[in-house]
């Protein structure tokens, strides 16, 4: 199985991604789009996965924006597989006909979700980190939500998640010692959250390789490859 990994922002790493890729033996590619100025074939790989972002999917004043939507778009018209997380969900749901937009209130902390379906997308807790939302392409069903939007949908053979399955322990601190005063505007507990993160790391880690499992066997079909 060959996977590329787009990554955004080096802040934003596939963490847990790489670890479920490697013990799949894929042959993964990752993509830094903003310095990175190929542009891959999707049609050259058997999954994509498409990270967070401290960008906004609806700012198209990003450089990279549009050859992101070009890539997801020209993906999914070749049934390749995408997983989207976080921004990556919003960016997949645009590329697809669907909007991104600032939603009613940021989303940031160890939260459970509302899931249709739990055994694709547990309830969690899962870790969000966003301000923005999305609404869902025309054709996805969404599985799961929460007070502040959709937080997982499926179309086709791709899944997008809202939330941050794929954070560490390391990643969130790393996250929380670069954003002390958005945490503080936000009224986010940060010495709480990293004692969640360790505390649930193992949890986490079970939780979140679970999913990207069933996305491989239920949704993307690619299971036999694994």
């Amino acid at each position: 199985m060959r996977a590329l990994v787009i990554e955004h922002d080096p802040d934003v790493p596939a963490g847990l991604v790489d670890e479920w890729l490697a013990d799949r033996a894929g042959e993964v590619d990752l993509w830094r789009i903003a310095t990175d100025g190929r542009d891959p074939d999707p049609v050259a790989y058997d999954l994509i996965v498409t990270l967070g972002s401290e960008a906004a999917a609806f700012d198209d004043t990003v450089p990279w924006i549009g050859r992101a939507q070009r890539l997801l778009r020209d993906a999914v018209a070749a049934d390749v597989p995408v997983l989207g997380i976080c921004f990556g969900s919003q960016i997949l749901a645009r590329a697809l006909g669907g909007r991104g937009l600032r939603a009613e209130r940021a989303e940031i902390g160890w939260m459970a979700i509302e899931s249709s379906d739990p055994s694709l997308v547990p309830a969690g807790p899962w870790l969000q980190w966003h301000r923005d939302t999305f609404t869902p392409p025309a054709g996805a069903t969404v599985l799961a939500n929460s007070p502040a939007g959709p937080q997982a949908y499926t179309i086709g053979r791709s899944l997008g998640v809202q939330f941050h399955p794929e954070v560490t322990p390391e990643i969130v601190a790393d996250w929380v010692a670069g954003s002390r005063d958005e945490l503080d505007r936000e009224r986010v507990d940060a010495n709480r959250m990293l004692a969640d993160a360790r505390a649930l790391d193992a949890e986490n880690r079970a939780r979140a390789i679970a999913l990207f499992d069933v996305f491989l066997d239920r949704v993307a079909r690619l299971g036999a490859a694994a």
